[in-house]
C-alpha cells in the first residue's frame, strides 16, 4: 500500500473499541500481497489487550495507530504497542521498556512516528531503554526476521516484510541479540551418537514416554512441564517467569494440536527431567483461515490440516544434572524418530528459535544436522 501526496497521517493512542478494530486490521493492509504471510488468529491478538490478561497484574501498555486521512476516508496504516513489564525491570535491574505488535506500510516516516510515540510513552513511564519487538514478553511473539524471507514462517514464529529491519537501522536502533531458526531435513537418519546417547540414558535409569494429551494426566504433565521450564530457562535473556496459571492457559490452547510422537518426555524415578517439544506446523491450515476461526474457518482448518508435512521443534530441555546421562541426545533421537516413523507426513523440521550466544544448544543442533536458514533480531535504543 502506498499513500499519495494528498494523504495526511496522524499517530493516535487507541482509546475506543472502533480504534481497537482499526488496530487489528493493520496487518491485512501490510501483507495484502505477501504470499508467505500467515495471519494470526484475530481473537487471540485482541485477547492480549483484554483486562483479564494476567499481564495487567504486573505491567501496563499503550496501543498506538497511524491513521491516514485521504480520499478513501480514515484507514489505519500502522500500529505499535509500548509496554512496561515490571517483572523484566526487576529481573534486569534497569528501566527497560518494550515495544511490540509493530506493523506498518512501507513508509519510513510513518514507522519513525510510531516508534517515536512508543518511546515517548515509555520515557514518560520512567524508562531509559526501549527493546523490541517483544509483544509484552518473550513468551509471546517477538523478534524481527532479518534473513530468510523466501519461505513462510512455521507455527508460532514471527514474520515481517524485509523493510522492517531497514526502518530500525535508519531510525537509530541497534542490535541487542540475534536468534536463529535451523532447517532439518528428515530424509536421512541422525548420526549414530544420538541413538547411542539414548541407550546410555536408558541404562542410567532414565525412562521415556510420549506426553499425555488427555484428562488429568495432561494437566499433571503440564504442571511438570511448567516446573521444568521455570528451572531450566529461568536465566534466558530478556525473559520473565510465567505464573502457573499463565502457562496452563497456553498449554490448554495447544492441547488438541499436540502430536505425542514428536513430544517425548524423560523421567527419572517418576520425576519429569526433560522433554522434546515438537508441534506439527499448523501454519499450513491457518494460512487458509485468514485469522478468523468462525465456523467456516474451523472447517477450512480441519480440511487443510491434512496437508501438514513439516513440524517445528520449539524446545529441547534437560535438567543440567542429567545431561551427563545423555538425556538431550536421547530426546532428540526419540523426537526425530517419532517424526520419521512410517505413516508420519513430516518431510522436514525447524528447530527454533535459538539465541546466537546459546552455544551448547547450537552445538547439539548442528551436530544433529541442522542448518541455519533464518535469522531474527531484537533491537534496543537508549533515550
Amino acid at each position: 500500500m502506498v499513500l499519495n501526496q494528498t494523504t495526511t497521517v496522524q499517530i493516535q493512542a487507541v482509546t475506543t473499541p472502533e480504534m481497537t478494530e482499526m488496530f487489528l486490521e493493520v496487518p491485512e493492509r501490510v501483507y495484502a500481497s505477501d504470499p508467505n504471510w500467515v495471519s494470526p488468529i484475530r481473537s487471540s491478538i485482541a485477547k492480549q489487550f483484554a483486562p483479564s490478561n494476567p499481564f495487567f497484574g504486573y505491567g501496563k501498555l499503550q496501543q498506538f495507530i497511524a491513521i491516514s486521512q485521504g480520499a478513501n476516508g480514515e484507514q489505519a496504516v500502522g500500529r505499535i504497542v509500548a509496554a512496561v513489564n515490571q517483572r523484566l525491570i526487576e529481573r534486569e535491574g534497569q528501566n527497560v521498556g518494550l515495544f511490540g505488535f509493530f506493523e506498518c506500510i512501507e513508509d519510513l516516516a510513518i514507522a519513525q512516528s510510531l516508534l517515536e510515540a512508543a518511546c515517548n510513552w515509555l520515557r514518560e513511564q520512567g524508562m531509559k531503554v526501549a527493546r523490541g519487538p517483544i509483544d509484552l514478553s518473550t513468551h509471546n511473539n517477538c523478534l524481527f526476521l532479518v534473513e530468510g524471507f523466501d519461505s513462510p514462517p512455521m507455527v508460532m514464529m514471527p514474520y515481517n516484510p524485509p523493510y522492517y529491519p531497514e526502518f530500525m537501522d535508519k531510525d537509530g536502533w541497534h542490535k541487542a541479540k540475534d536468534a536463529y531458526a535451523y532447517n532439518f531435513p528428515l530424509d536421512k537418519p541422525l548420526p549414530a551418537e544420538f541413538e547411542k546417547g539414548y541407550r546410555i540414558a536408558c541404562k542410567s535409569g532414565v525412562t521415556f514416554r510420549p506426553l499425555n494429551t488427555k484428562g488429568k494426566a495432561f494437566e499433571q504433565d503440564c504442571i511438570s512441564l511448567y516446573n521444568l521450564f521455570t528451572r531450566a530457562f529461568s536465566n534466558n535473556w530478556s525473559s520473565t517467569p510465567r505464573s502457573e496459571e499463565e502457562f496452563l492457559e497456553e498449554a490448554r490452547d495447544l492441547q488438541s494440536l499436540v502430536d505425542p510422537d514428536v513430544f517425548p518426555v524423560a523421567e527419572y524415578n517418576g520425576e519429569m527431567i526433560g522433554f522434546f517439544m515438537g508441534l506439527p506446523d499448523y501454519n499450513i491450515p491457518l494460512k487458509q483461515v485468514r485469522g478468523r476461526l468462525n465456523w467456516l474457518g474451523i472447517i477450512k482448518f480441519l480440511w487443510y490440516r491434512r496437508q501438514i508435512d513439516r513440524g517445528r521443534v520449539i524446545a529441547i530441555c534437560s535438567l543440567p544434572e542429567y545431561r551427563r546421562k545423555m538425556v538431550p541426545l536421547a530426546l532428540i533421537y526419540l523426537g526425530m524418530q517419532g517424526g520419521m516413523q512410517k505413516g508420519k507426513p513430516y518431510k522436514r523440521a525447524e528447530l527454533s528459535w535459538v539465541y546466537e550466544d546459546n552455544f551448547p544448544s547450537r552445538k547439539l543442533i548442528e551436530a544433529s544436522g541442522g542448518k541455519i536458514y533464518k535469522t531474527y533480531r531484537i533491537y534496543e535504543k537508549a533515550f
